[in-house]
């Protein structure tokens, strides 16, 4: 599974899809600018909304949550990497976070 820090997805986030899989409580709380919210329990029945053509980059908290998903959107053929870190490695970065709903 391929990986990258929250750090490193700073630098390109606005460029990727974002698929958060806290829940939705957590995304309301604070999420990353554009990301969808899917929560883990949900990605079975909601995996056809994502675009197979287009890398998927997963989030959760601190990483785990993500890579979970990552190997059940890996089994579908899906190309996917994980965000090792999470929302909480940006929290303590002090990355600002879109609060809410999402758009």
């Amino acid at each position: 599974m391929k990986e990258i820090t929250a750090l490193e997805l700073m630098t390109i986030y606005r460029t990727v899809s974002v698929v958060d899989v806290r829940e939705p409580d957590e995304y309301v709380g604070g999420h990353i600018a554009g990301a969808i919210n899917i929560p883990l329990s949900l990605v079975p029945l909601r995996f056809s909304e994502l675009d197979k053509a287009a890398t998927q980059y997963i989030i959760c908290e601190a990483g785990g949550r993500s890579a979970q998903a990552c190997s059940y959107l890996e089994q579908q053929g899906f190309d996917v990497v994980n965000i090792a870190g999470g929302t909480g490695e940006l929290r303590m970065m002090g990355t600002p976070l879109n609060m809410g709903e999402q758009a």
